[in-house]
């Protein structure tokens, strides 16, 4: 099966391609739009984003690994990530950390049986003011507790 960007991505990935005066320099958000349709960046998925781009398939796999927001698996409905950087850390992190793996029943870099969650610790989310914090899909979490991070789990599960 081709892979081919649905009809809302396509218009999106047409807007990236007037917006930059060259190809390679769409490389990012292409792939931001890429991982929102498919959920990762499979090889697959990789090499259909360097054609388009017209771009040596490695070149494109090269940049996507280097960046940490760019997905190489799939990850769960929620993918949970911890802020484990210093201002995170001196906060409290590592608490909230260990205490997610335990209420997941999961370690860093693993998903949930049914699928909901992905737990990673990631560097900085450049939100060390209101630390300890997390990013859960696309939205922050800040000023964390033990308490408030049970109440978001324990929300999600119930919306799912």
């Amino acid at each position: 099966m081709a892979l081919a960007y649905d009809s809302g991505n396509e218009q999106k990935f047409q807007e990236l391609l007037r917006r930059y005066p060259e190809k390679r320099a769409a490389l990012l958000p292409a792939l931001r739009l890429a991982q929102g349709q498919w959920n990762y960046l499979s090889d697959e998925v990789m090499t259909y984003v360097a054609g388009r781009l017209e771009l040596e398939p490695a070149e494109v796999r090269n940049t996507a690994t280097f960046y940490t927001m760019f997905r190489k698996k799939p990850v769960g409905k929620f993918h949970v990530q911890v802020c484990t950087n210093i201002a995170c850390f001196l906060r409290g992190s590592d608490e909230l950390m260990h205490h997610c793996e335990k209420k997941l029943g999961i370690h860093h870099g693993e998903t949930t049986e049914d699928g909901l969650f992905t737990l990673d610790h990631v560097e900085c989310l450049a939100a060390c003011g209101t630390a300890p914090m997390m990013q859960v899909n696309d939205d922050y979490y800040e000023n964390l507790t033990v308490a408030s991070v049970d109440k978001l789990i324990d929300g999600w599960r119930r919306s799912s």
